[in-house]
């Protein structure tokens, strides 16, 4: 799929296109393996458990560039 001359619209209107493209994804439609729930269940009770290391976006970022 090919979206063309999108700079012909403004960032309003790229947002509410946007809006519309999410809205019509239906999550009832979405399909997700039972490894994929599995293994999001487990990273949910990790993190619920206090099991799971968090990191700002900046740590994150700071981390990539220096693994360059």
């Amino acid at each position: 799929m090919e979206i063309k001359n999108l700079s012909k619209y403004s960032n309003a209107e790229k947002i509410v296109l946007a809006e519309q493209l999410w809205d019509s994804v239906s999550k009832k439609d979405l399909e997700i393996s039972d490894d994929v729930k599995r293994e999001l269940d487990v990273r949910i009770k990790n993190l619920e458990d206090g099991k799971t290391e968090l990191y700002t976006w900046d740590e994150v970022k700071n981390h990539l560039k220096s693994i360059r």
